[in-house]
């Protein structure tokens, strides 16, 4: 006897309305137990390792990688007869419906709800309320059928494929999609093959050419979704709600890269990779500490300016999938050597994929190291919801007046962004020189915290 459960995508965040299917773990007739991880999905801030709530056999996956799908709707279906929580039953695909009650039931009476063994936060949530019009990718569920005559499905054919444009196209000159064999990829329906079927001999139209050099490769399609999707939309949301100010300080560093070999050869940091941007950090939590309303944040519904005494240390990085910002939980409770292991654990983390949502909420100010990429300067663009982002610029040899006399000294550009409406120049430049003027004597980092 066969016994269906499906596993409908969690929210595995506060708010999560859906995400991306990176990649499965598992396949139809493979054997899974709870808490094996059976896939990876992309929300808008990480890539997710979800474990089956239960013991069984795959039955379908009901999403394919790359789908992106709404929190609520099912992914998979697990065969899990014999198992005693058991409660919901359904042919593979369908969700199970209401209709009829399951053996064992009474009509008229409530279903038990299963007992719950998640591990993640979302578990059982109710289906999407969201109206959004299905995704291209997503299929019909197949009709549900009678588990003991049908313990399968067919799904009905699919949808043909083609873009929005090329739809409306077909529906203006009357002609159906599902009678057209498709020419573009992946048998997409084109424009052409719309326009062939109506007997239009009209001359190919721009878009059409343009289709056709992607076909050829001459043009590449990259979606924008997921994290990608999520830091476009931060960044856009941030430069434009936010009045961006941005100060820039050319730093003479020379002692503050004698004093990193030193401490590099202390048993305290054995196994730590340690750069300069620790010292940078180190700086800006002494000047946050100095002068606390550059760590802020701007409530517009309450009209108020949030002030943090605490800092969570945003560190950006450049992973795979795009920019992230994990931070560091109460940076500035934290000693050099628990700071500098904090920062190579998260960037490793980070440049991985393996954030976790965690990591990447309640960010307070951040720091960015341009300088690893070869470059001098920038104009960082806030951490949404924050008021401050300083840029470390590489370290290189540069012509410096000491004393009255040229020399060569290691010198570093620092750029501070700030939201002018919190932080006016004043405050702005006086965070800014503090940072500097530690990074030039790192004795003031001892003197100043």
């Amino acid at each position: 006897m066969t016994e269906f459960k499906e596993f409908k995508l969690p929210d595995v965040g506060e708010g999560l309305t859906e995400a991306d299917i990176v990649a499965w773990h598992v396949k139809p007739g493979d054997r899974v137990e709870v808490n094996q991880v059976i896939v990876e999905i992309e929300t808008a801030k990480a890539v997710v390792e979800l474990p089956s709530p239960w013991d069984g056999t795959v039955a379908r996956l009901l999403a394919e990688e790359g789908q992106t799908v709404d929190v609520g709707v099912p992914i998979i279906a697990i065969d899990v007869a014999g198992s005693p929580d058991s409660s919901e039953r359904s042919s593979v695909p369908a969700p199970a419906t209401e209709s009829a009650p399951a053996a064992g039931e009474t009509a008229g009476q409530p279903k038990p709800q299963p007992k719950r063994q998640a591990v993640l936060v979302g578990y059982g949530v109710k289906a999407s309320s969201t109206t959004r019009r299905p995704r291209k990718t997503a299929t019909a569920p197949a009709a549900t059928a009678p588990a003991a005559t049908a313990p399968a499905a067919t799904a009905p054919a699919a949808m043909a494929l083609a873009k929005p444009p090329v739809r409306r196209l077909a529906k203006n000159l009357g002609i159906s999609l599902a009678e057209l064999a498709g020419t573009g990829p992946g048998g997409s329906v084109t424009r052409d093959d719309v326009q062939r079927a109506a007997g239009d001999t009209r001359v190919r139209s721009v878009s059409a050419v343009v289709e056709d050099r992607a076909r050829t490769g001459l043009q590449e399609r990259i979606p924008v979704r997921g994290l990608r999707r999520h830091m476009a939309a931060a960044m856009v949301s941030s430069a434009f709600s936010a009045p961006h100010v941005t100060e820039f300080l050319q730093v003479d560093v020379t002692e503050t890269m004698a004093a990193l070999r030193r401490v590099r050869d202390l048993p305290e940091y054995a196994g730590v990779r340690v750069s300069p941007l620790l010292f940078a950090a180190r700086a800006l939590l002494a000047a946050v500490a100095r002068h606390p309303l550059i760590n802020s944040s701007w409530d517009g519904d309450a009209e108020e300016i949030v002030v943090k005494h605490y800092v969570n240390l945003g560190i950006a990085v450049a992973a795979e999938r795009g920019l992230i910002v994990p931070n560091i939980k109460d940076a500035d409770a934290l000693t050099l050597p628990g700071l500098a292991r904090s920062l190579q654990a998260l960037t490793e983390t980070g440049r991985a994929g393996k954030a976790t949502p965690a990591d990447l909420a309640g960010g307070t100010i951040t720091i960015t190291n341009v300088g690893v990429f070869g470059v001098d300067a920038g104009t960082p663009i806030l951490t949404p919801g924050e008021t401050a982002i300083l840029a470390f610029g590489q370290v290189k040899d540069t012509p410096w007046v000491v004393d009255g006399q040229l020399a060569v000294r290691q010198a570093c550009t620092l750029s501070l962004s700030f939201d002018h409406r919190i932080v006016d120049g004043a405050l702005g430049s006086a965070v800014l020189r503090d940072v500097g003027s530690m990074l030039e004597d790192p004795i003031r980092i001892l003197a100043w915290t």
